[in-house]
């Protein structure tokens, strides 16, 4: 304990007690879930109730809290109850200070910005209350890359890598809900100051003799969701204690990975799963739950094209965890570029990104016009010639446009005092961000997307313009606390839906098919992660309308989260979710535009059905229900299944 806390004891006489708790749920089986233990000790050491009254009260809670979930848990959690009675130590107080004591931690570094002294600092202290009004911002504008500062080291046991098993795929990469697991290639010039416990490998393949290979583990950022464990083909991760990882070094050696360079891809292509993971995430530490199956979708998205993205997010798990004031986790890269983010209310966000396309395609055409008349001013040869080179190349993406905006940018500068009072200049000058094409995207759940949000989805689709939709799919409204929406599947146990959902769920892929000129995409990261990031490609791509619906487990489902990408995989090998992609680009080619990339189904979805508690709960509630829905589950995903499969036949 620091100084002062010390001194509160003290000097309040405190009752100081002490129980290991994560000691306790992993002998009973909750993993590491510590609720029960530390509400039980609540009521115990505080007296608001007698000792017998309350284990008896809070026992009656969880069975009333727990039934759906199945009598395991309800006798897990009360197991917990009787071991936190048995295990609740009290601390004996000095009456005077003692000698030691531990240094109040530093949280942010000495020269950081005056909003992180100002508001991050004191919050993460919990002193936000001490927060004057004058200092927080005036226009809802908060700098970008700040979740990098919490370090919480919530995990109590983190994946350490094992390089003798390691086959430098980059799943565990990929998958990983936090970017807190991550690859880089390294010349070996940049390794010689590297701590003594900075293991590296040789590359594979046509890197072999020009770089090394380092998966880094960011032990303070993890979660310990264990996804990336499950994920890697070779077992070359295993969680190990965090303090463990501490003692080894890992600290200093995430310090010294991130002072190298990013973005070396070797011989990799960006569009592949391994290279797509040595592009830095421009989205990392967020605060969605451990094992989360909406965040990798949308960090591979920040991976591709994060660099140039605005992002209009519908209010929901998405922009909690994307924008919860005051730490954001859309970050920056080198050259300063990153996710424009802003959130927007559920019903109106695709019109919202809309509203952000038309104002793009407007700055974009007056900054070309006004470069047009640029070019025929006196102005220096290096300016001119990268001038036209932008003209030229207006809608290219690649580095050498990225590259050529920068020079732009320089140029501006060094020429501005020859055209202080020019019209033409100042307004190129003012619109020297929009050198290079945005990317428009509106992320959202499905309760915005299939529900609440629907009608401003199919208008934006609708309008023909150059904006992606992302719809991370958990088929439940999940941040408002599990209801039913239009994406939960028949016989799904959610609020409003408490006997299980009556009726199929709706194919929100078909109806914008229907249009012709809509990219539509259905994806599923632990089934085909190629097919995932081609989606994203050819939506990103296609100069028109784009969505793509992703399947993403959540802890509402009832699930092991651990599991995310194998239940995923489970969930499009017995055809319960299908994976396709309709490119309106490929009719110009006189080709089919839909392209089923599942196969026929083979695996049992009865087995998908009793890994979630949200299938399995209706056996306790409803039993007689269960087989009529199951059946007319297995009807649905059949029929659809052909009728997919006719479509992308014909």
């Amino acid at each position: 304990l620091t100084k002062e806390m010390q001194k509160t004891i003290i000097d309040k006489n405190v009752r100081f007690y002490n129980i290991n708790a994560l000691k306790i749920v992993r002998e009973v089986g909750l993993g590491s879930r510590i609720n029960t233990v530390m509400q039980t000790a609540f009521f115990l050491i505080s007296g608001v109730l007698d000792r017998d009254t309350a284990i008896k009260m809070i026992k009656n809670a969880i069975k009333k809290s727990y039934f759906k979930k199945g009598e395991k848990v309800i006798q897990m959690n009360w197991d917990a109850v009787d071991k936190t009675n048995e295990a609740l130590q009290q601390v004996d107080i000095p009456k005077e200070l003692p000698k030691n004591n531990v240094p109040l931690k530093k949280l942010i570094p000495d020269n950081s910005p005056d909003f992180v002294k100002n508001i991050i600092e004191p919050i993460m202290r919990e002193k936000g209350d001490t927060i004057p009004v004058s200092k927080m911002p005036f226009d809802g504008v908060v700098p970008s890359g700040t979740t990098k500062l919490e370090k919480r080291g919530v995990a109590p046991f983190v994946p350490r890598w094992n390089p003798e098993k390691c086959i430098q795929c980059n799943q565990c990469s990929i998958v990983c809900p936090h970017a807190a697991i991550r690859p880089k290639l390294i010349a070996p010039d940049d390794i010689k100051d590297a701590p003594e416990t900075f293991t590296t490998l040789n590359a594979m393949g046509k890197d072999k003799d020009k770089y090394q290979f380092k998966i880094q583990v960011y032990i303070e950022d993890c979660q310990g969701c264990v996804v990336c464990v499950n994920e890697c083909p070779t077992k070359a991760l295993e969680m190990k204690p965090i303090e463990e990882e501490r003692a080894r070094g890992e600290n200093a050696n995430q310090k010294f990975f991130e002072s190298l360079p990013e973005d070396v891809l070797g011989t990799n292509k960006e569009t592949s799963v391994k290279g797509s993971q040595f592009k830095q995430p421009l989205m990392e530490f967020s605060g969605a739950c451990a094992g989360c199956g909406e965040t990798p979708y949308i960090k591979l998205t920040t991976q591709l094209f994060g660099d140039r993205m605005i992002i209009a997010n519908a209010t929901g798990c998405s922009s909690i965890y994307g924008g919860t004031f005051p730490t954001i986790p859309y970050c920056k890269n080198k050259n300063g570029n990153g996710p424009a983010w802003a959130n927007s209310l559920f019903e109106d966000n695709a019109e919202y990104g809309l509203g952000m396309r038309l104002a793009v395609d407007s700055n974009r055409a007056l900054l070309k016009s006004n470069v047009e008349k640029l070019v025929t001013k006196n102005i220096s040869n290096d300016f001119k010639t990268a001038l036209l080179y932008a003209i030229n190349n207006w809608q290219k993406t690649d580095e050498a446009a990225k590259e050529n905006a920068r020079k732009i940018r320089i140029l501006l500068k060094n020429e501005s005092d020859n055209f202080k009072h020019d019209a033409v200049f100042k307004k190129v000058e003012e619109l020297r961000n929009y050198f290079v094409e945005k990317s428009v995207w509106s992320f959202g759940g499905d309760g915005w997307a299939y529900d609440i949000g629907y009608g401003g989805v199919d208008h934006v689709m609708a309008s023909g313009k150059n904006i992606n939709i992302l719809v991370v799919d958990t088929e439940v409204y999940s941040n408002t606390g599990g209801q039913a929406s239009k994406a939960t599947p028949i016989g799904a146990v959610a609020k409003f839906a408490e006997s299980g959902k009556a009726l199929n769920k709706k194919d929100l892929g078909m109806m914008m098919m229907s249009y012709g000129y809509v990219y539509v995409a259905s994806i599923a990261m632990g089934a085909n992660k190629a097919q995932a990031i081609k989606a994203f490609k050819e939506a990103e791509e296609y100069n028109g309308p784009s969505i793509i619906i992703a399947y993403a487990p959540c802890i509402n489902h009832g699930l092991d989260m651990s599991q995310t990408m194998i239940e995923e995989k489970l969930a499009v090998d017995s055809g319960y979710w299908l994976l396709y992609r309709h490119n309106p680009m490929a009719i110009i080619e006189g080709k089919n535009p839909l392209t089923l990339d599942s196969k026929e189904p083979k695996a049992d979805v009865i087995n998908l059905l009793n890994n979630e508690k949200r299938f399995t709960s209706l056996k306790l509630t409803f039993p007689e229900k269960v087989d009529g829905y199951r059946e007319g589950l297995k009807k649905f995903i059949l029929d659809r299944y052909n009728k997919y499969k006719k479509l992308s036949e014909s």
